[in-house]
This record gives C-alpha cells, structure tokens and sequence, in this order.
C-alpha cells in the first residue's frame, strides 16, 4: 500500500514543479517560427548535441543511469550524431562542437532519474517537432530529423515504461524533492545553454 500511495506523487510532483520551465522553454524553441529554415535547424541540433553529449556522459561515467530500464536502447547521442551527418558534417567538426559544461548536478541515481525525466519526456514533444520539420524542410530520419523521432513507433510504450518505472519507486518526501530538483535544473540548464548558443527566441 505504500508504494501504490508514492506512486502518483512522484510523478504529479515532476509535472507540477516543471510544468512553467517546460512551457516557458517549449515557447522560446523556434520550431514553430516563421524564420526556421535548414541553416537555424543545423545550429539547433548542433546546439542540442552540445548538451546532450556530455549529459549522457556523465550519467553513464557516474553510473548513475537508472537500473532496470534497458537504458542502452534510450541513449540518444548516437542518432542526434548521425543526424549531423546526415546535415552535412563531418566527425572532425562535430568533435569540434561546443559543449556545455554548466549541467545539473547529478549526485545520486535518485538526481538521475529527474535528469531522466526531462530526456524521455522531450522525446514525446519531439513527436510534434518532427511533423513540423518535415513540413518546413523536408527532412526525415534519414535526412536529419531522426532524433525528433528517436524511438519511433515504440514512443508511446517507452514513455509509458519509463511512468511507470517511475511510479514503482517508494521514495521518501526528501528524495522526491531530490529528483524535482533535478529535473528542474535539467531544464533550466538547457535553456540556458541553448541561449548562449543563440538559437532561442
């Protein structure tokens, strides 16, 4: 029974404390601006790279990477490059990127899994972004859009394991203000970094 009673308020508790930064950052995102052509894309996706290379790092360098969640098949790094290529770079220039170094700090499994939460959950949003990429320029997985599409038609499924692994966790009100925190930061840290890459609204 206490299990089934956490279950709900870990994850209302992640919607409610990042539902304003989601919301502020998904307005700020030029998807949907009037000015996306392939050359903003490119500079987005080289901008996502640059934070999501050493974020996966060092959840996977720490180990910290949620157990039980097949988390080889939710690495994104590995697409988010070969859309690079696919948009005209090379490894040489890709190893060349910036990359941010102003992460959320990720001290425990408990801090991961709110880093977690931001990762899996953009790949629901990226659902919409990938309709409106190929809209706007044409593009497909196989031309540089894969990453908005990361996990294809199993995007549902995975969304709901990870709810679900999340649901099954019986933590305390000191560790779920852990991973809120986390996420939070996850959030406000992307957000930064993609403002000093200059390509937010």
């Amino acid at each position: 029974m206490p299990t089934v009673a956490s279950s709900p308020s870990l994850i209302q508790a992640l919607r409610t404390e990042t539902a304003e930064l989601h919301v502020a950052l998904e307005k700020r995102l030029p998807f949907f601006s009037a000015g996306l052509d392939l050359e903003l894309y490119r500079r987005l996706m080289t901008a996502y790279y640059g934070f999501y290379q050493p974020l996966e790092q060092r959840l996977h360098v720490l180990s910290l990477t949620p157990t039980g969640l097949d988390q080889s098949r939710r690495i994104k790094l590995p697409v988010l490059r070969a859309d690079l290529v696919a948009l005209g770079m090379d490894d040489a220039a890709i190893e060349a990127l910036p990359t941010c170094h102003a992460l959320p700090e990720i001290e425990s499994r408990t801090a991961a899994l709110g880093v977690s939460y931001v990762l899996e959950g953009a790949t629901l949003g990226g659902q919409i972004l990938r309709r409106r990429v190929a809209e706007q320029l044409g593009l497909d997985a196989s031309s540089g859009a894969a990453f908005l599409n990361v996990y294809g038609e199993l995007t549902g499924r995975r969304w709901k394991d990870f709810l679900d692994y999340l649901g099954d966790r019986n933590l305390g009100s000191a560790q779920t203000l852990e991973v809120t925190r986390a996420a939070k930061a996850t959030f406000t840290c992307f957000e930064r970094w993609l403002d000093c890459q200059e390509v937010l609204l």
